[in-house]
């Protein structure tokens, strides 16, 4: 008879256990279930570079959970959104356009010219995410340029002290074996098309304002534009998106690819995506810092409270640590306060010191139409 009951016990046990977890799951079902219909859809234009980050569960909790934030968006290129009339499939205007480079950003807020649409009044806005501009190469080729004295390593990161230098052998058509190095070819940076990519276009920007010594003006930018053109025709063939580059870069190697243009964040979001293809590449890939470098800044335009709401979230200390940790961007004015030590990737500076302003779109679309016609 005793065994009896402690069987009964123990199956009631059990029936209780099992309706306490259906208790807990259908009540955090139901909390995420009314917090998403409590929420306020927030529709938004978005640039190219974050849809992971986005998409991210974790991201799109915290915008719910702790602002109410429901996020509806739609992909745009930075192109159309400051020329075309931006509004979804309905006709209806968004709540606010998150542009994937600050020159747009700050095009859109200008009146728009003749033959580009109206445009929404911006009440609140800024820069949110950022990440600089980098060259990714290898091992060998970091220590001849070393030993070129174009790249100096100072507290374990890779800085490209002399640009000039490295922007003169490549118009001269040196040789990578001119430096010692048994590979093919012309030295040269790979890079997306400045023409089609915007990636490209801020790069090219970078390599104007040096060109220019710092400081692009009427008169030594007819002095530049030659010499960035030749640049440009020296560099051959290119990518159109930065992902297909990086790619590339990983699975070519040294021999195919020594030297990329790319973004600071794209390694940081390899290893956390690919931790095995980072095991395989880790102690080879190196991350050089040109001297300056510039900042490739994700910014908010808001029109209303809606968009304003989705803005002032990136302020969460939680979820700029998920943007920083998990997709490599730093987040803030400053470009953040993060330990990079916490990474686990070797040369990446705590702070970005050395930075050349963004140039305005005029200027941008000058150097582009040059070197497309």
């Amino acid at each position: 008879m005793a065994k009896v009951d402690i069987k009964e016990k123990a199956i009631s046990l059990v029936i209780l256990t099992a309706f306490l977890i259906l208790g807990i799951f259908l009540r955090q079902l139901t909390n995420g279930w009314l917090s998403k219909v409590r929420a306020t859809k927030v529709y938004a234009a978005v640039g190219g570079g974050k849809e992971d980050f986005l998409s991210d569960p974790d991201v799109q909790n915290i915008f719910l959970e702790k602002y109410g934030v429901n996020l509806v968006n739609d992909s745009w290129s930075n192109g159309k959104l400051v020329v075309d009339p931006v509004t979804r499939k309905d006709g209806t205007p968004y709540d606010l356009i998150f542009f994937s480079d600050q020159r747009f950003y700050d095009y859109y807020k200008l009146s728009p010219k003749v033959g580009e649409a109206d445009r929404q009044y911006v009440v609140d806005g800024g820069l949110t995410l950022n990440t600089p501009i980098v060259i990714y190469s290898w091992d060998i080729v970091v220590d001849a340029l070393m030993r070129e004295n174009i790249v100096t390593m100072k507290n374990d990161v890779y800085y490209i002290t002399d640009m000039e230098k490295l922007i003169d052998y490549i118009l001269e058509g040196k040789k990578w074996s001119d430096i010692g190095l048994d590979i093919y070819g012309h030295i040269n940076i790979d890079s997306t098309d400045p023409v089609t990519s915007s990636p490209g276009a801020t790069y090219y920007g970078l390599l104007l304002s040096i060109m220019s010594g710092g400081d692009v003006t009427e008169e030594n930018i007819e002095q530049a534009l030659p010499k960035l053109k030749e640049f440009y025709k020296k560099s051959g063939y290119m990518n159109n998106t930065p992902a297909d580059l990086f790619e590339l870069f990983l699975k070519t190697g040294v021999g195919a690819k020594p030297m990329i243009v790319d973004y600071e964040k794209s390694l940081i979001e390899f290893k956390n995506s690919n931790p095995d293809g980072w095991e395989q590449v880790k102690d080879k890939v190196r991350i050089l810092y040109p001297t300056p470098t510039i900042w490739n800044s994700h910014c908010i335009a808001a029109f209303n409270d809606n968009g304003v709401k989705f803005l002032n979230a990136f302020q969460d200390k939680e979820l700029q640590q998920i943007a920083w940790s998990k997709y490599g961007f730093r987040v803030g004015i400053t470009g953040g306060n993060y330990d990079v030590s916490k990474l686990g990737i070797k040369g990446i500076p705590q702070t970005i010191d050395s930075v050349t302003s963004g140039l305005k779109m005029e200027v941008y679309n000058r150097f582009i139409e040059y070197l497309s016609s």
